[in-house]
């Protein structure tokens, strides 16, 4: 049955091309949207390119018709621009009639009361603002044709018992063939089980050009003073050293090892072996609470708060901390940064460049936007390596939550690729009592 979708401002923010979303149902943009879409048009970041863009894809469609009285989509559906049932009769007196969101709200029930021949859903990515609509009998819902559940979320490993012998067949040979039956994606981790001898294990990784699985990468002196503690980062670093898997996503809580894990294999590849020509680490820059304003100093000195998490790992593994008297303590820090071989900055300034040949970690990649990952992404140049680390129940930035973050994003639509691959670290490795807190708290 065709609906008329009423869409919020954090839609067209979050997706400029929402409005093509819904078919061949009619779509209502109430004018508070286009007055707060003005407010965020001047920003430099994500959501003034939005704001920009959707004003962009307005006035497009403005030259076909009036807006206000709705303009064919190709869908089948129409687009209009909402003037009237602006009035707040249908709101309680406890809503400020003023208030943007409540206006918007205003404008979904006016329309639910004037045209009862069509359904009226109001979409928008406030939450409150739901709660709100429900409670006023007028049906709401997320936009969600990016989301994926996180609790659904492809954590790229699993289980499959095998004949007795197989195990067996399989180290001798380098390789095992699929068992029938089996599905795996690409760059799936499989632990091998004989059916006769749970006991018997062997760790694989589902090798799509062979159609075989293979053993994974064991290193035996560890990756730059850093030893796998549990199978699941076992496989990261057999994905981080593996240079035919151009993306790597590493998902996981606090403390499970994911920066430190990439920075290791970062090091390896760029400073030992030279396989990169250089080790770029970046992060979102986002506060956790609420932000202590302006810093002083130049670039640098503004930058340092916020990269400095990225600093106390690479002081770590360089063994130039106290707490780390093992480690590459040979190699000066300092110096591989004098000499470009490692560079430290925020993804403000990542757009327009080209990165070819290069170890790129980004850290803390759940706070983006799936359209900025995209950027990033479209960044990496012929030979370039790039590896997403995050944890999607840890979201700073206000925009986005565990379902809708590019992280999560990027590894439901990675998991079928052979030049990319997965996994969910589980097991906290920072110290009992970061893994006590991370569990109870």
């Amino acid at each position: 049955m065709k609906k008329v979708f009423v869409l919020d401002t954090n839609v067209l923010l979050h997706d400029p091309r929402a409005i093509f979303s819904f078919q061949d149902n009619d779509v209502v943009i109430p004018i508070v949207v286009i007055e707060e879409l003005d407010t965020f048009k001047k920003g430099i970041d994500e959501i003034g390119r939005n704001a920009r863009q959707v004003s962009r894809i307005l006035d497009d469609f403005r030259q076909q018709g009036k807006l206000s009285q709705g303009v064919k989509l190709e869908q089948g559906g129409s687009l209009r621009v909402e003037l009237n049932h602006q009035s707040p009769q249908h709101l309680p007196v406890e809503l400020i009639a003023s208030k943007g969101d409540n206006r918007i709200l205003a404008t979904a029930l006016n329309l639910c009361h004037s045209q009862k021949e069509l359904p009226v859903v109001l979409v928008t990515k406030d939450t409150n603002l739901r709660i709100k609509a429900d409670a006023l009998g007028l049906t709401a819902e997320d936009y969600e044709t990016d989301t994926i559940t996180i609790e659904e979320l492809y954590n790229g490993e699993q289980e499959l018992a095998v004949e007795p012998g197989a195990i067996d067949a399989f180290y001798a040979a380098g390789e095992l063939a699929l068992p029938d039956g089996a599905r795996v994606y690409a760059n799936q981790y499989v632990l091998l089980k004989n059916s006769a001898n749970p006991s018997q294990t062997a760790l694989s990784r589902y090798n799509r050009q062979k159609n075989a699985l293979v053993p994974v990468i064991t290193v035996k002196h560890g990756v730059w003073g850093i030893n796998a503690r549990n199978k699941q980062q076992q496989f990261a670093l057999d994905l981080l050293l593996n240079d035919d898997i151009r993306l790597v996503t590493l998902v996981g809580r606090a403390g499970t090892g994911k920066t430190l894990l990439a920075l290791a294999s970062g090091l390896e590849r760029t400073i030992e072996t030279r396989t990169f020509a250089r080790l770029v680490v970046s992060r979102p820059v986002f506060p956790l609470g609420k932000d202590i304003g302006f810093l002083p100093g130049d670039i640098e000195e503004k930058l340092k708060p916020w990269m400095q998490p990225i600093r106390d790992n690479l002081d770590f593994l360089m063994g130039t901390s106290a707490a780390t008297p093992r480690g590459k303590g040979r190699k000066d820090l300092q110096s591989l940064f004098d000499l470009g071989m490692i560079e430290v900055e925020p993804l403000t300034y990542i757009r327009g460049r080209s990165m070819p040949n290069q170890y790129l970690i980004v850290d803390e990649a759940q706070n983006l936007t799936p359209h900025e990952i995209k950027t990033i992404i479209t960044r990496a140049g012929e030979g370039t390596k790039v590896v997403l680390t995050g944890d999607p129940y840890q979201i700073d930035n206000p925009y986005i939550d565990s379902s809708s973050n590019g992280l999560s994003y990027v590894v439901d639509r990675f998991k079928e690729e052979p030049i990319a691959g997965h996994i969910t670290l589980v097991k906290g490795e920072r110290s009992d009592l970061a893994e006590l807190a991370a569990t109870l708290l």
